[in-house]
């Protein structure tokens, strides 16, 4: 059996996560399948770790673009194999295969003000839509998930398999005292901090935490904040907010770090924060406690 899977979004907060461990896992579990993966050009060296089973192909193509809607078929049609699964809602139209489509939430369709423009609200719900119509089964993560593609699309409950995040393993392993001081030394956290870890984004509701934190550290002046997650370019409100309330001295944000560094930070942070208004599942919580 030969299955192709979408990895271009690898390197993303919330997906990447999902696609990273999900190769993990199948590498363990699986060493007959042939598994064909799509892949930008830095990552073509991905299939090497996992297995002799796995093996990569250059996709190029932005998501979201129109170019996927037609070298992403092209590819498969190349490759021939018996299921593809697209790990977010974009299945191309010209996709002849059998196909799985993992649908994480309905954000851009609960939340449209959050979108750029409405053309972006209008392929968000026809990608989604045309997604969850022609795929032969729907991935999702949650039981509020799978109620939200039941209202937002009319298709049969039965097609649509629940399967719950998990977090890697490594996250409940105690890190040594050796890694614990290096990572506190690398950052210089020699104080108490609060942390967020996850994507930058409007619904994350990011700068309603900057408001908070200004008002606790109005009796808990030893704080600080630390933002785990995309680069801060991608929310201009957020710095807009930090220099409103004048805590650019108090709030840090580290970009994305690797899950080695993260286990060590859950663990030294005073508090976890996760302010989000919707989450089709939410791994950082998850995260946190399991450290």
């Amino acid at each position: 059996m030969r299955v192709a899977i979408d990895t271009r979004k690898i390197h993303d907060f919330g997906i990447g996560t999902y696609i990273r461990n999900l190769l993990r896992q199948l590498a363990r579990i699986d060493r007959e399948t042939e598994y064909v993966l799509l892949c930008r050009e830095p990552d073509l060296g991905i299939a090497a770790q996992l297995g002799p089973n796995f093996r990569s192909v250059r996709e190029p193509s932005p998501n979201y673009s129109l170019r996927e809607q037609i070298h992403v078929p092209w590819i498969l049609r190349r490759e021939r194999p018996d299921v593809y699964h697209a790990p977010h809602y974009v299945l191309p139209a010209l996709v002849r295969c059998r196909s799985v489509v993992t649908i994480h939430d309905c954000i851009h369709l609960m939340f449209p003000q959050y979108l750029p423009n409405g053309a972006a609200y209008a392929y968000a719900r026809a990608s989604m839509w045309a997604a969850a119509r022609r795929s032969h089964r729907i991935l999702t993560v949650s039981e509020a998930s799978k109620r939200d593609i039941l209202h937002l699309f009319n298709v049969k409950p039965e097609k649509i398999v629940v399967v719950y995040n998990a977090i890697d393993e490594h996250f409940s392993a105690t890190p040594s005292d050796e890694h614990v001081a290096r990572i506190r030394e690398r950052y210089q956290l020699d104080h108490k901090f609060v942390l967020y870890v996850g994507n930058i984004k409007p619904h994350k509701n990011l700068v309603r935490l900057i408001e908070a934190f200004s008002q606790l550290r109005r009796t808990h002046d030893d704080l600080k904040l630390l933002i785990i997650g995309d680069e801060i370019s991608k929310l201009p409100a957020l710095r807009r907010a930090v220099h409103r309330h004048k805590l650019h001295k108090y709030v840090r944000f580290l970009g994305y770090l690797k899950d080695d560094t993260l286990t060590v930070l859950y663990r030294l942070a005073s508090v976890f924060v996760f302010p989000s208004l919707y989450e089709g599942f939410g791994l950082p919580p998850l995260e946190a406690m399991a450290s």
